[in-house]
């Protein structure tokens, strides 16, 4: 039985842990931050490969996720219908994720407020160097995020590049909603099309993860352009003048940049998506990153999830890639041991998947930033693209060891 010390307690370090110790190893997974974790995060799109991974982390196969939906719609911006596309799907949340992963996992094995400083490595094994004291272990799992420390040390030249757009979310719950909305976008996985813009949304369970009607929610995210400089600085700096360049926090956002977004909804979206903006308490916006590693694993140490890889949202792969990870790593131990030789395999297995989805991400990236509206038809054309191609899963079946992914277009 190997030692396995995980850097990062989020989905990505669960799922590994889960995984690794139902495997037979001994876990210890690293959090930098105390107090509980559960309200973070918003809307999730499940895939078979995700599901599959939950039930071999020990998730009861009955366990509810989140919301089915069954159709995809794209509205136009007076509000009526320009396509639809049938597609069945689970919509779920990351703080339901977190919820099943962390209950999963004994309390033992997960600490909280433990800030990873460096890491160092030999033959017999790796140290951990932390704000609580220096950790012994086999190996070293990697699962600190887009920002991981450890990536920067041991791969110091990679980091995530921005992508030009950053993307306004929220929940606004079901209860507040017209009946228009209700009947027309709040049952599907919804679309919106502005020139050179994209918002999608979806419904997912409510607070305390409720799924009865009238107590869900639904999820929207708005891809807007922003260039950097002045424009991404303004969206990043909260009412008092003080810039977040690293990310600003949703109870930061300035309420004037809120405004001025209700109001850009109000003139570009269809009235759904607009009525749910103008509904949600605390809207909040990310600048959108991709990255794409050279290597994720070198002697005893890996890079899994975020920290290997970062995918623009719009593939809605991100947390399936963490699972994919976690099941291959678990795979790659169980055939070779907890060695290096193992890591090696773990790493010529999920570069190639990794990289692909990132190219994939910037594809549909720069498709809806070249996109225009130029007449009816070719509105309609640009929605059933969005529609078959944005959050689907690219597997196609559900396995534990799917095959490489899809770069081409959907079909």
């Amino acid at each position: 039985m190997a030692r396995i010390l995980i850097a990062g307690g989020s989905l990505g370090g669960l799922m590994a842990g889960n995984a690794l110790l139902r495997a037979g190893h001994e876990v210890c997974v690293l959090e930098r931050v105390s107090g509980a974790m559960d309200g973070r995060g918003a809307g999730i799109v499940t895939h078979p490969a995700l599901v599959e991974g939950l039930h071999r982390c020990g998730m009861d196969p009955a366990t509810a996720l989140g919301v089915a939906v069954s159709k995809r719609v794209t509205l136009g911006n007076d509000g009526c219908l320009l396509g639809e596309l049938a597609m069945d799907q689970v919509l779920t949340s990351w703080s339901r994720l977190y919820f099943l992963l962390h209950a999963l996992l004994p309390a033992a094995c997960y600490r909280q407020g433990v800030q990873v400083r460096e890491v160092t490595q030999d033959a017999a094994g790796v140290r951990v160097g932390t704000d609580q004291g220096v950790l012994h272990g086999d190996l070293l799992v990697a699962a600190d995020g887009i920002r991981s420390t450890v990536r920067r040390q041991l791969w110091p030249g990679i980091e995530a590049s921005y992508a030009g757009y950053v993307a306004w979310r929220g929940v606004c719950d079901e209860a507040v909603l017209s009946q228009r909305t209700l009947a027309s976008l709040f049952p599907h996985f919804g679309f919106c099309l502005p020139p050179s813009e994209q918002i999608i949304g979806y419904p997912v369970a409510g607070a305390g993860n409720n799924t009865e009607v009238g107590r869900r929610a639904y999820n929207f995210v708005w891809y807007r352009p922003a260039a950097p400089g002045p424009a991404l600085e303004a969206l990043l700096t909260d009412a008092d003048g003080v810039h977040y360049p690293q990310g600003i926090s949703p109870n930061k956002v300035s309420w004037r940049e809120i405004a001025r977004m209700r109001s850009d909804a109000r003139a570009l979206l269809a009235p759904q998506f607009a009525e749910m903006i103008e509904k949600t308490a605390q809207p909040f916006l990310q600048p959108i990153y991709d990255m794409t590693s050279e290597g994720i694993a070198r002697g005893r140490i890996c890079l899994l999830g975020d920290a290997a890889f970062v995918a623009r949202p719009h593939v809605g792969m991100g947390v399936a890639k963490a699972m994919d990870d976690a099941m291959a790593l678990a795979g790659a131990l169980q055939a070779l041991g907890p060695t290096p030789a193992a890591l090696q395999a773990y790493q010529a297995a999920r570069l190639p998947a990794g990289r692909a989805l990132v190219e994939r991400g910037r594809r549909l990236g720069s498709d809806m930033l070249a996109a225009r509206e130029i007449d009816a038809a070719t509105q309609a054309r640009a929605a059933g693209t969005a529609m078959r191609e944005v959050a689907i899963d690219l597997y196609g079946a559900a396995t534990g060891n799917p095959s490489l992914l899809e770069t081409g277009p959907a079909h």
